[in-house]
């Protein structure tokens, strides 16, 4: 059964500084597990028809969702590997200011036509590269209330399906872009040092107290090391300086299909969820 939101807001503390969240909505924001099935067709859809252009896009509800808890209307978020807009969309439906970076012109065209069939005012949008965050010259250098993003993980979509995805005919590679510059076509360990670089410039643009959210997924561990992505990612983000783990949530995708991986020989996990890592900026 997906999750339900509570239906009384309770009472709003004049010392919350984070959200404008009740007691009530706060408690239920905290779940370790957030277990959903969006639609992707009608108006709860949000265009999922044209956001499908992306290989993995983001549902606005979800972020939406996400930036409730992190920011107060009105904030500003940033999101440096924006995609086809799940978390710019997020910012319009909940009155935030969003500003994205995406290297693919193709995924910045897909939001932009999104927002005019859904009557939504479209958020910032520079196409370039993350790793010029910290350029005035790329974007203005105003500081963010919230970093909300999902990396292009490391090679995750670019491999070849095998097994099971291969003997259904999902064989294909299918890569965020072709662009050498994309963090999804670098090698597991190249992306980890790319991406903690792109982020220590991002988190140079987030407020003292501000939250840096970013989803990843695990791969298939290989005899040479566990790819657990998600526990390297934090080991590699914890020495930046001033930003510390806060814990993480897991997003359980209820409509991931699933496949008799490994059978009738071995194990191999079904990974629908996806972490959720939580750091905040202490200075």
């Amino acid at each position: 059964m997906d999750d339900a939101e509570p239906t009384d807001r309770g009472q709003v503390d004049p010392r919350n500084r984070l959200n404008d969240l009740t007691g009530r909505e706060w408690i239920y924001a905290l779940r370790s597990v957030i277990a959903t099935r969006y639609p992707t067709s009608g108006v709860e859809g949000y265009a999922h028809a044209l956001r499908r252009g992306h290989p993995s896009p983001k549902p606005p509800q979800l972020m939406a969702e996400l930036i409730r808890f992190f920011t107060k209307r009105g904030d500003r978020v940033l999101d440096p590997f924006a995609g086809v807009g799940g978390t710019l969309l997020a910012c319009a439906i909940e009155g935030r200011q969003g500003v994205g970076i995406e290297l693919s012109a193709e995924y910045g065209a897909i939001y932009r036509e999104v927002c005019q069939r859904l009557e939504l005012e479209p958020q910032t949008v520079v196409v370039g590269d993350a790793r010029r965050l910290g350029d005035p010259s790329f974007i203005d250098q105003q500081l963010f209330d919230l970093i909300l993003t999902d990396p292009p993980y490391a090679q995750m979509l670019a491999k070849p399906r095998t097994g099971e995805r291969k003997k259904r005919g999902q064989g294909e590679a299918t890569p965020f872009t072709a662009d050498p510059a994309d963090l999804g076509n670098l090698g597991y360990w190249e992306f980890l040092g790319e991406l903690r670089g792109i982020l220590a410039s991002a988190t140079g643009l987030l407020k003292p107290r501000g939250y840096l959210v970013l989803f990843t997924k695990d791969l298939q561990p290989t005899p040479e090391h566990h790819n657990m992505l998600h526990a390297d990612i934090v080991a590699e983000l914890r020495s930046l300086p001033n930003l510390t783990f806060r814990g993480y949530r897991i997003w359980h995708d209820m409509s991931q299909n699933l496949y008799p991986f490994g059978y009738p020989f071995a194990f191999v996990s079904n990974q629908v969820h996806q972490f959720i890592l939580v750091f905040r900026k202490e200075a």
